[in-house]
């Protein structure tokens, strides 16, 4: 209120300006107070609206009256045709305000609609970046409220028969409304608490319910709103939906891959063991070299045995994040040389060139489990390389992490099992049934140095042989 008459003082205090200069300026006439009268009802009309301008277009045709159409100072008028003039003059007045307001209030509707425009926008970015339904109906009502800065919002999913609210203590809108809501596809306005309850639909299928508090968004966009959440909830349903076909899948793949590493690998020592087992009982002729040779091939597969459970027990202690790293500053000859000392057995046939630089930094880390990669490494380098080819273990320092090497002269990876072969249980297509191994090996490498904060890759070549590289962090000295 104190605004309005405050523009009306305005509005009146121009025309007297006008007036007054007009008024003791001798070269003005009617026609020229007129024009510069209407100029200020256009401008106002286009800020302040109608009735500010049509106050104006009255004030002016009663000032121009009083002060310039003669009789002056009096507001008879001599001249008929002034008569017109003077009605011409508030018509037009009247009319340009009329026009200046419609072209304002458009103006005005089109800033609204471009920030709801742009609000939804920005919504349906909010929605996308959540990953399942729990989360997004747990966040959905907040994004409503802040995107159109409500007071509070409250969303209902038929699916789940439970509310989300915009916060714990939003109660403006009951759960029985949003139930009666969501089975209807009209929306429901109650003025007097300014509340708005719309369905949300999918198609042509209510699924749920919003419900607001407030003005902040227009029906429109609320039921944009509706519409941009149902898409978002089905989005998010068919994704789960996706992810679970996909983890049953790769279950189903894992557990054909374990069973397939369980008959090639864990029976042969298990025949072993039972024929050299039989043999002993019921072979008495036996003389004590052949039943040396026996006990040999029993303790030999009994090992490997414990070599298989204990790669298994490991890989599964580490998909588990249930190891406790103890990192220390090591130099990588260190790890190296125990890794060396572990699987010379496997190295008998191949030649073994270690290439470390004695400038190589210390870097941190369980000297232990690195020693394991690097066994896990030679170990596979040893099984796919040919009799006699050699291998080498290289490091280098890169782009401040420590680059470890191991070079083979084996038959190669093709691109597609690149991608493959540090998955758990796989093994080479062309490689699997000629070279015993249960597939755990690069999978249980690639663990740990993922532990250490770092990462492993293959380059390799078919037919030129496989260099094997895991990076680990070097530490600010």
């Amino acid at each position: 209120m104190v605004k309005s008459a405050l523009r009306y003082s305005i509005s009146t205090a121009v025309i007297a300006v006008i007036v007054a200069v007009y008024f003791h300026w001798e070269h003005a006439n009617e026609m020229t107070v007129a024009l510069t009268c209407l100029m200020v009802i256009l401008l106002v009309a286009a800020n302040w609206g109608l009735r500010h301008a049509i106050y104006l277009s009255i004030l002016s045709s009663a000032a121009i009256n009083f002060f310039f159409l003669p009789p002056i100072g009096t507001f008879t008028i001599g001249d008929s045709r002034n008569w017109v003039a003077l009605a011409a003059f508030l018509l037009t007045g009247i009319v340009a305000s009329q026009l200046a307001e419609r072209a304002r209030r458009e103006a005005k509707r089109s800033r609204f609609r471009q920030r709801e425009a742009e609000r939804l926008y920005e919504f349906s970015q909010q929605m996308l970046v959540t990953g399942n339904v729990i989360d997004l109906l747990n966040s959905l009502p907040g994004m409503i409220a802040t995107t159109f800065n409500l007071p509070g919002a409250a969303v209902y999913l038929r699916e789940k028969d439970r509310v989300y609210r915009s916060s714990p203590n939003y109660m403006d809108v009951t759960a029985d409304e949003l139930r009666d809501a969501a089975f209807t596809r009209d929306r429901r306005v109650d003025e007097a608490r300014s509340v708005t309850l719309s369905p949300i639909l999918l198609g042509t299928r209510p699924i749920g319910a919003v419900g607001i508090t407030g003005t902040g968004a227009s029906p429109e966009a609320l039921d944009a709103v509706c519409g941009l959440a149902a898409i978002a909830i089905e989005r998010v349903n068919a994704v789960e939906t996706l992810t679970r076909v996909e983890a049953s899948r790769e279950s189903e793949r894992l557990r054909n891959a374990l069973l397939d590493s369980v008959a090639h690998e864990l029976r042969t020592p298990l025949t072993s063991i039972t024929a050299a087992i039989t043999t002993l009982q019921t072979n008495t002729a036996l003389d004590s070299n052949q039943r040396a040779e026996m006990m040999k091939v029993i303790e030999e597969e009994a090992a490997r045995l414990n070599h298989l459970v204990g790669q298994a027990m490991e890989m599964a202690a580490l998909d588990a994040h249930d190891i406790k790293l103890d990192k220390q500053l090591h130099s990588m000859r260190e790890a190296v040389d125990l890794a060396l000392e572990a699987v010379q057995p496997q190295l008998k046939t191949h030649p073994v060139e270690v290439r470390l630089p004695d400038s190589l930094p210390p870097v941190e880390m369980d000297i232990d489990w690195i020693a394991k990669v690097i066994q896990h490494l030679l170990d596979n380098a040893a099984k796919y390389s040919s009799e006699g080819s050699p291998i080498f273990i290289s490091a280098e320092v890169s782009k401040h992490r420590l680059v470890t090497s191991v070079a083979d002269r084996g038959a190669g990876i093709d691109d597609f099992e690149r991608m493959l072969i540090f998955d758990k249980f796989y093994r080479g297509q062309g490689q699997r049934y000629r070279v015993q191994g249960t597939g755990m090996g690069l999978a249980i490498a690639k663990a740990i140095v993922e532990a250490h904060g770092g990462a492993i890759e293959v380059t390799s070549q078919p037919s030129q042989g496989s260099v094997f590289s895991f990076y680990l962090p070097l530490r600010d000295l």
